[in-house]
């Protein structure tokens, strides 16, 4: 990558960078991201996160973006994990420990069936 010297290079570089991850996302069956924040990795998100990177190499699932995310705002559903597959809307997930996981895995990523016990509810 060339050097950054002014505010157009800057906004050049973002929008290849935005271009990039829409290929990548357009290329993807489904994205998952992880809530990382310090109350998220307090709650358990690493094990979460290792649950589903070890899932999907064990099914060899080369089309799933796994990626992670500060604070979600929601600490008291930590470990979070949102779910999104194709054009659906987002899937978010709380209280997610390593068994739970490996059923989003199993149910939600590979037989596209929502484990609504697991969803967060909206709050009205």
């Amino acid at each position: 990558m060339s050097a950054v010297k002014s505010l157009e290079d800057l906004r050049r570089v973002k929008e290849e960078e935005l271009e990039r991850r829409k290929a990548r996302a357009a290329s993807s069956r489904a994205q998952i991201t992880v809530g990382m924040g310090t109350c998220g990795i307090a709650a358990g998100a690493r094990e979460t996160m290792q649950t589903i990177l070890e899932a999907i190499e064990d099914e060899n699932l080369g089309d799933i973006i796994v990626s992670q995310t500060g604070c979600v705002g929601l600490c008291e559903w930590d470990p979070i994990v949102e779910v999104a597959i194709g054009q659906e809307p987002k899937v978010t997930y709380g209280k997610v420990s390593p068994e739970k996981a490996k059923a989003i895995m199993r149910e939600h990523i590979m037989e596209s069936k929502i484990i609504r016990k697991y969803v967060i509810p909206a709050y009205a």
